[in-house]
């Protein structure tokens, strides 16, 4: 099935969008994941979503936050916590994405990385979210790549 034909793409796109704004908000404010569960529920955009997708993202980059920050600081170019808060977040979910989800075609994670981060990042932050992300997908996807 192509992914413009797989109905779960676009709620996926959705709930990736809203695991940005609640992985922001945590760097902002550090809460448990379940409050954030909690707070972005009533989200409008929450409808369109995946609950379920979101609620794994969210959930997993919490608990998981150390190992995926290690993972990360092999590929970027300076510690994680010194990322933009937007790229990070990107980032966390791209790595999650990567190391967790091999349901998920490695250009999939990538190309929703990058279309979060030129809707919600800095001018040229894409750029660097794709370098990077191909950087950890040629490493935890190699037999895909």
């Amino acid at each position: 099935m192509s992914r413009a034909a797989d109905p779960r793409s676009g709620a996926r796109s959705v709930a990736r969008k809203l695991a940005l704004q609640a992985l922001y908000q945590l760097q902002l404010n550090d809460a448990p994941w379940q409050d954030l569960l909690k707070d972005f529920s009533t989200e409008e955009d929450m409808a369109r979503a995946d609950r379920e997708y979101f609620d794994e993202i969210v959930r997993a980059v919490v608990e998981t936050r150390a190992d995926l920050d290690t993972r990360l600081a092999t590929w970027v170019d300076r510690p994680p916590q010194d990322l933009d808060p937007v790229e990070h977040a990107v980032l966390l979910i791209g790595v999650h994405e990567l190391a967790q989800r091999p349901d998920v075609p490695w250009r999939v994670v990538v190309n929703e990385a990058v279309s979060l981060t030129r809707r919600f990042g800095a001018t040229d932050a894409h750029k660097y979210v794709n370098a990077v992300l191909d950087r950890a997908a040629r490493e935890l996807r190699p037999h895909e790549h």
